[in-house]
């Protein structure tokens, strides 16, 4: 305290304050009538010590402590793992004999080779779309159309801090994703203004009246491709923090493409030499002028006569396209087209979580983890890599805890007596034959049963989804919930392929419950609150201060010494101290039983819930397993124990979300791409023209599916969302040019006439995108797998769309057209 007198304040403070267990020891706690002072250490053990926790960790065969070391705000991750590893090499220097350091779970090389993926896949992807170009325009023009790439790419990099997007492996992608879709307005205006020179006229002019001729279409047709990705800005929860990134990425690009092909590119196309008829003496332009003719006499003596014959077949080439698309779609629905929601990823890190009953020994949750851990290592000797090195490099065993639970979570993984967790960390993939799918089966195997187990499973960390089947069953009545689950999960057994089936049905630990003090108890005048916190003192103790040693804040606790905190002999023969200082047995005083309460309640709806979760093994597709354990088992629940209903969760529920997501978001694109179609058209039934090709695009799409034995997957339709735009922008154009040529012909002389104008500038807008893709196509890192499927949607896709714009759109035009001139005639009859 402090005292105020007339000449300042004084503080009181007492000295005396112990900070070390020797201090502690010579502590006065009685001095007896002869002066003799009766010491702490006299009276109880003062040790000092660390805390009581239940944790072991063992990194190869050896005791560890893991040491974990986040990113924070905007710190770039390769640099701060690149000191991160300067300084473990350095301080392994500074440790004593026989202790090491070694770098672990380091997320950033992963990061890094995914980055230098991409980055050769774009450098080859651009050098393909430049080769594309160079072969079928001038050198110079395909310069200057090519021009526009860096121009856009430096225009999206800039304004990505701006939208909140990094630099990493999604948004790397989506410049890959729009490197040949970027040059698309280019070619189109590049290619228009090219055509003219070739006609005689003057470069200038050329330049001025083709830019202006496809200048309205070329403009709206970006915005249509920009509104086929915003689907992708509205996802929700995990899809909802990544997808985004590549529509933020891909519209500013297209918007600094637009502008550069706009107001940049027909300023340098002015300047281009006015076109000659002789022969190029340099080897490199007769071969470009040769390829550019073969195309010329391939539109004249192919294409023209094929189209003139679509054209008067025009309903007859309808229904091939229609007939195709509905052989492609049955194909596809009949399952053997299978769909996994989020395609997985080879992964490098193995984890095996298991769970026993609670309240068990902690040393047994040690011999469980040594059993899984001898069997990692046993594994990782049998089985080897390419190299014949053994494909397991490290294992960490942990008891009393699961640090890959939440993934080293720094609010810190779960902590319990009864929980451990190994991990094994493997070669690199792409190193090695043996994929993570049969090191688990092989794992699984050699640990084989373990008695007393509450549940366990393996699990490879990768970048697909959760658990594969995931769902709640809710209900009013516990018993009657626990009887439905043990059905539900007895059926899903029969499932082959199905492994790992649990629930999150828990039996708490062993309790004594203190019920109510006895007749002698209440006597003597204490509370059940007194006793219980006697109790409380004894076993758990009590705090008596906190001292700071250092950067550590050190506890002095008062408590029963360790062997008699682990009996309960010591509880029975405790004194419980009455309000008057006198001493009774515990159990004269209080009434207690023995009981086991639940580790957890969940709700799910203020009801009682209970989660059931298991996963596939081998080739087994989890929706195929849905689609007949749903109607046949859960749809069944309701009525064989009324008022047990289930809930879906996990992957099941998160492909749900996100394709509904994905659907209502294409069906907003559609009509916003329709009203962006209709303004330069100038008509409400030339758009249905165009928008009646889109779903034609999955031919394709699903054709590079099986063509490369892929999955569809939540990727796949991201890729046929922002395939509809790129279709529907070359498809305007044609009608855009079939409109400019109906002044004095027929609707199928125009058609025929707009499709040859228009033929160069639709195989080179496809080649490109193609080009730009084809890296990616045939890439075969495991880590650019989960990527592949959105660019074969779209690659592919664009390959069949050239298809679609070249005979489908000119046979629908007129199509559409014979239906207006035959409500014509309708109408004048009925006026007649």
């Amino acid at each position: 305290g402090s005292i105020r007198t007339e000449g300042g304040e004084v503080i009181i403070r007492a000295l005396g304050k112990r900070f070390s267990a020797d201090e502690f020891r010579t502590i006065p706690v009685a001095t007896l009538a002869d002066g003799s002072e009766i010491l702490l250490e006299d009276v109880a053990d003062v040790l000092d010590a660390f805390e009581d926790v239940d944790l072991s960790a063992r990194f190869d065969e050896r005791d560890a402590v893991l040491v974990n070391v986040y990113r924070v705000g905007n710190e770039d991750t390769l640099t701060l793992a690149k000191l991160v590893r300067e300084y473990v090499s350095q301080a392994e220097q500074r440790l004593p004999e026989g202790v090491t350091v070694s770098v672990w779970n380091d997320q950033s090389s992963y990061l890094k080779g995914r980055l230098e993926l991409l980055q050769r896949n774009a450098i080859v992807g651009l050098g393909l779309v430049l080769l594309v170009l160079a072969l079928f325009l001038r050198p110079s023009l395909a310069f200057l159309v090519a021009l526009g790439i860096p121009v856009s790419f430096a225009g999206g990099i800039w304004l990505m801090p701006q939208l909140g997007v990094s630099i990493n492996m999604i948004s790397l992608f989506s410049f890959i994703l729009v490197l040949g879709i970027v040059v698309d307005d280019a070619i189109v205006t590049g290619e228009n203004v090219y055509s003219r020179i070739q006609k005689g006229e003057h470069p200038r002019i050329a330049s001025y009246k083709g830019t202006h001729e496809v200048g309205t279409v070329v403009v709206f047709g970006v915005l249509t491709t920009m509104m086929a990705f915003t689907p992708m800005l509205g996802l929700s929860g995990v899809s909802g923090k990544i997808w985004p990134n590549i529509p933020w990425v891909v519209i500013p690009t297209l918007a600094f493409s637009l502008v550069q092909s706009k107001f940049v590119l027909p300023a340098h196309l002015s300047l281009l030499a006015p076109h000659r008829d002789e022969k190029p003496t340099n080897p490199i332009f007769r071969l470009q002028r040769s390829i550019a003719d073969g195309l010329e006499r391939f539109v004249q003596k192919v294409y023209k006569p094929l189209l003139a014959l679509a054209l008067k077949w025009r309903y007859v080439t309808w229904s091939i396209f229609i007939g195709v698309l509905v052989i492609v779609m049955g194909y596809t629905v009949a399952g053997h087209v299978k769909f996994k929601f989020f395609p997985e990823v080879e992964g490098d890190v193995l984890t095996a979580k298991f769970e026993l009953p609670q309240g068990v020994p902690f040393e047994v949750t040690q011999q469980v983890a040594n059993r899984l851990e001898a069997a990692a290592w046993s594994v990782g000797n049998q089985l080897t890599n390419n190299a014949g090195e053994p494909v397991v490099k490290h294992v960490l065993t942990s008891a009393g805890t699961q640090p890959f639970q939440t993934g080293f979570n720094p609010n810190g993984p779960p902590k319990a007596t009864h929980i451990g967790e190994v991990t094994m960390e493997l070669t690199a993939a792409a190193g090695r034959s043996v994929l993570a799918k049969e090191v688990i089966d092989a794992w699984r195997d050699a640990v084989g049963d373990v008695p007393g187990l509450v549940d366990m499973n393996f699990k490879a960390e990768t970048a697909g989804g959760g658990n594969a089947f995931d769902f709640n069953l809710v209900g009013p009545d516990i018993e009657r919930l626990k009887d439905a689950t043990n059905w539900v999960k007895t059926e899903l057994d029969k499932y082959p392929g199905v492994i790992d089936i649990a629930d999150s049905t828990r039996e708490g630990k062993d309790e004594l419950r203190l019920v109510q003090l006895t007749q002698s108890g209440k006597a003597l005048g204490l509370r059940l609150q007194d006793v219980a916190s006697q109790v409380r003192d004894a076993f758990y103790g009590s705090e008596a201060q906190r001292l700071q040693r250092g950067r550590d804040e050190v506890k002095v606790m008062i408590r029963f010494p360790q062997s008699d905190r682990r009996t309960l002999d010591a509880l029975e023969t405790m004194k419980i101290r009455t309000r008057d200082g006198a001493e009774v047995p515990f159990r004269q005083v209080v009434e207690y039983e023995f009981g086991r309460g639940p580790a957890v309640i969940n709700r799910t709806d203020r009801q009682r819930s209970i989660k059931i979760t298991a996963d596939v093994s081998g080739q087994t597709n989890a929706n195929d397993v849905m689609r007949s354990f749903k109607p046949d088992v859960l749809d069944q629940v309701s009525s064989k124990y009324p008022g047990v209903r289930f809930v879906q969760e996990g992957e099941q529920k998160d492909q749900a979300d996100s394709v509904r997501e994905i659907g209502l978001g294409f069906l907003g694109a559609l009509v916003g791409m329709y009203v962006l179609i209709a303004i330069p058209l100038r008509s409400y039934w030339q758009p249905l023209i165009i928008m009646a090709v889109i779903p034609f695009g999955l031919i394709g799409a699903i054709g590079g599916h099986i063509l490369l034995g892929l999955n569809l997957s939540i990727m796949s339709m991201c890729g046929l969302v922002a395939l509809a735009g790129v279709v529907v922008n070359d498809s305007l154009v044609l009608v855009d040019f079939v409109n400019r040529h109906k002044d004095g012909r027929s609707t199928m002389e125009a058609a025929s006439a707009a499709g040859v104008r228009r033929f160069r500038a639709v195989i080179l807008t496809s080649l490109t995108t193609f080009a730009g893709l084809m890296p990616m196509l045939t890439e075969t890192d495991v880590q650019a797998r989960f990527l592949v499927p959105m660019a074969v949607s779209l690659g592919f896709g664009i390959l069949f769309a050239t298809v679609i714009t070249l005979f489908l759109v000119p046979s629908i035009y007129l199509i559409l057209e014979d239906v207006r001139n035959l409500f014509s005639r309708k109408n004048r009859r009925s006026h007649a």
